[in-house]
């Protein structure tokens, strides 16, 4: 098995910011929010309708996924959070160009210390955030600490491949076409980030069932589940 090399835990320098921001991420970010809704509608009674509903996307980088999410009209408000200031620039931008300052709130803040009290969120939302992080529990613990009783907890992140054979065909195919830079970002992510046996643990320890975390494409894991569960 490949072994896990950490990258730098904030991706906050002008270039990298904006090479994540050029990447096409739009079909993954439209499956994310299409996925979560679904989830979001099945443990909530039946109701899909997100209308006055508080999420918060924890790691939002560049506010793509908010932006997505606000701009279906769901009703939703979303807080989203980065410690990279680099990329909370780029992601102001975005959600000011889709006209979403009145419902998207962006604040420079640490996953590992949320300043909000218990069970402030109906969601906690989260794409490829936990590759960054050394000791990942410790922000799964605080997105499960801030979600309602019975909140909804719905993070995804890439998945670490078996072997470098692997990592080379994923960035071959996903990201082949884009920068030198863009690939090299790409490759240490996947060995930066967990299996998902990783995953499962990771989700045991804060009090999770290990099913909530599944291989949900052939380079991401998901969790998804509702909070508390103990």
């Amino acid at each position: 098995m490949l072994p896990r090399r950490l990258e730098p835990e904030v991706m906050d320098t002008a270039l990298e910011a904006s090479d994540y921001d050029r990447m096409d991420h739009s079909s993954v970010n439209r499956a994310f929010v299409d996925e979560f809704l679904v989830a979001f509608s099945e443990g909530n009674e039946g109701s899909d309708d997100l209308e006055g509903a508080c999420l918060i996307d924890v790691g939002t980088g560049t506010a793509q996924i908010p932006v997505e999410l606000a701009g279906r009209g769901t009703g939703c408000r979303v807080v989203a959070v980065d410690l990279a200031e680099e990329m909370l620039k780029l992601a102001r931008r975005n959600v000011a160009d889709a006209g979403l300052e009145q419902v998207v709130e962006l604040l420079h803040v640490d996953a590992r210390t949320l300043p909000y009290d218990d069970g402030r969120f109906d969601g906690v939302i989260s794409n490829s955030i936990i590759h960054h992080i050394p000791r990942p529990e410790v922000v799964l613990e605080e997105m499960t600490r801030v979600l309602k009783p019975g909140g909804l907890l719905f993070v995804r992140d890439l998945m670490r491949p078996a072997g470098t054979d692997i990592v080379q065909w994923l960035v071959e195919e996903y990201a082949g076409d884009e920068s030198q830079h863009a690939r090299q970002l790409f490759q240490q992510s996947l060995h930066a980030a967990l299996t998902l046996s990783e995953a499962r643990q990771l989700v045991t320890a804060c009090g999770g069932r290990p099913e909530f975390a599944f291989a949900s494409s052939d380079r991401h894991w998901t969790i998804c589940g509702r909070w508390p569960s103990r």
